[in-house]
């Protein structure tokens, strides 16, 4: 016959052998979630600057951020100008600038230099207009007032199309804005025409029917570089590795899967689907080597800077290279 005393006993032991294990499962799942942790916090940090997030949706889009062997801290930027400021502050380590920005910020000082590179069409780097504007062409932009961000690809677009247009400097008034005042600017009939790049040019002409009247073709060198500080080249150097390596095969994959990037970057950004596959299709942005051709290309886009003022002193682009980082 079973007791009370001896039926709490049983059940007394009972509980100690079900909590035992349970106990164990505990303390084994707490040292895992606190090895994880403690794995996470000793990770490298690699600070990447974005604009626009545009290297961020390719790498979440193409599953290049998976089973990273460091941590990285994005900073999105609206523009080139203030990404380009950041690096030459060393509040990123790397990010990704155009090859008129890579100039302004050199001149401005900037311990950094391009240790990739990509070419696009340059479809995405237009002069726009208002729905209705009576201006057609560059030549008509004489006497005219026009947007942009200064040291930026579509600062350097101006003066190009201006200067093939036989227009002199002089005869327009430039008008620095942030991208989100350019487009306000030009809504509102504050300016007459917007230089800018993608995805604003495909936003404004989705959204707002802005016209192009002036496109970077034949103008425009078409490239863009990962700029890395000097200080993380020398200490992050496998991180920012392994870091390009991910990008380069991003961009090959996004390539032909525009919809898969489009849609993963409306996620992000929360801008239109239809308008970020726009932004992907005539891009066509590609990893190049940096080679010679590449080193030549961002002379001249220096020397046009030089020539227009935008930069007062001559710049020698062949020490803002590093070529150490093979294209994969």
């Amino acid at each position: 016959m079973t007791t009370p005393h001896s039926s709490f006993s049983n059940s007394f032991v009972l509980q100690r052998a079900l909590l035992k294990p349970l106990g164990a499962v505990m303390l084994a799942l707490c040292a895992t979630v606190c090895a994880t942790q403690s794995h996470a916090a000793d990770l490298p940090v690699l600070k990447v600057g974005d604009q626009s997030l545009q290297t961020r949706g390719i790498l979440e889009a193409s599953g290049q951020l998976k089973d990273l062997p460091y941590k990285i801290e994005w900073f999105n930027f609206p523009a080139a100008q203030p990404l380009g400021e950041a690096l030459n502050a060393g509040a990123v380590d790397v990010g990704g600038l155009g090859d008129a920005p890579l100039v302004f910020a050199l001149a401005a000082g900037a311990r950094a230099r391009a240790v990739a590179a990509t070419r696009s069409n340059p479809l995405d780097l237009a002069i726009v207009v208002g729905a209705h504007s009576p201006l057609n062409d560059a030549a008509s932009l004489k006497g005219k007032r026009i947007a942009t961000t200064r040291g930026s690809i579509g600062h350097y677009l101006a003066l190009a199309a201006l200067k093939k247009a036989g227009v002199p400097v002089s005869d327009v008034t430039f008008v620095f804005l942030a991208p989100a005042d350019a487009k306000a600017a030009l809504a509102s009939g504050s300016v007459d025409a917007w230089s800018v790049w993608d995805p604003y040019t495909a936003l404004g002409e989705a959204r707002d029917h802005d016209r192009i009247i002036a496109n970077g073709v034949g103008l425009s060198e078409g490239l863009s570089y990962q700029v890395a500080t000097e200080r993380a080249i020398a200490d992050k150097r496998v991180q920012l590795a392994d870091f390009l390596r991910r990008v380069a095969i991003g961009q090959r994959w996004a390539l032909s899967h525009p919809d898969e990037v489009a849609a993963m970057q409306s996620k992000v950004t929360g801008l239109p689907t239809d308008v970020l596959k726009t932004v992907y299709q005539r891009g066509q942005v590609h990893p190049v080597a940096i080679d010679d051709s590449v080193v030549a290309a961002q002379q001249r886009t220096a020397d046009t800077y030089e020539a227009a003022n935008v930069i007062r002193a001559h710049l020698d682009v062949r020490t803002s290279f590093d070529r150490s980082f093979p294209l994969p």
